[in-house]
């Protein structure tokens, strides 16, 4: 039962259970990073380039080697249109995480002051007297 309650208590955790969100969105938005890449940036650019696709792109150097560059040009593609879509999503957030920290400091009394600037305002008041 004791590794039972650990399991339970490893699961629970905050981060075990932000990493399964992040791995189930991240799986999630591939998917429509994909089909952008594929639906409407690869057409584009085919006709830029006037091939089909671009992952057909080869290189015949001789009759029996034909080096095909254009399944690593559509790789190289399809991860900085994810990188740049998950930059602006974090970018995004981060700004609306911002937003709502101010709120919340500009809500929140201000601190109840330290012995120290008690004992600096009791001093500045007895300067006063004299």
């Amino acid at each position: 039962m004791k590794t039972i309650d650990e399991f339970k208590k490893f699961i629970s955790r905050g981060n075990v259970v932000d990493l399964a969100v992040g791995v189930i969105m991240g799986s999630a938005f591939t998917k429509i990073v994909t089909s952008l890449v594929e639906n409407i940036i690869t057409p584009v650019l085919s006709v830029i380039t006037g091939k089909v696709n671009i992952a057909d792109l080869s290189a015949k150097v001789t009759e029996e080697l034909v080096i095909p560059y254009g399944q690593f040009l559509q790789a190289i593609i399809d991860f900085l249109l994810i990188a740049i879509s998950v930059f602006a999503i974090v970018k995004m957030i981060n700004k609306i995480r911002e937003r709502f920290e101010k709120k919340e400091e500009a809500e929140a009394e201000p601190p109840a002051p330290s012995n120290e600037e008690v004992l600096l305002t009791e001093i500045r008041d007895l300067l006063k007297k004299q």
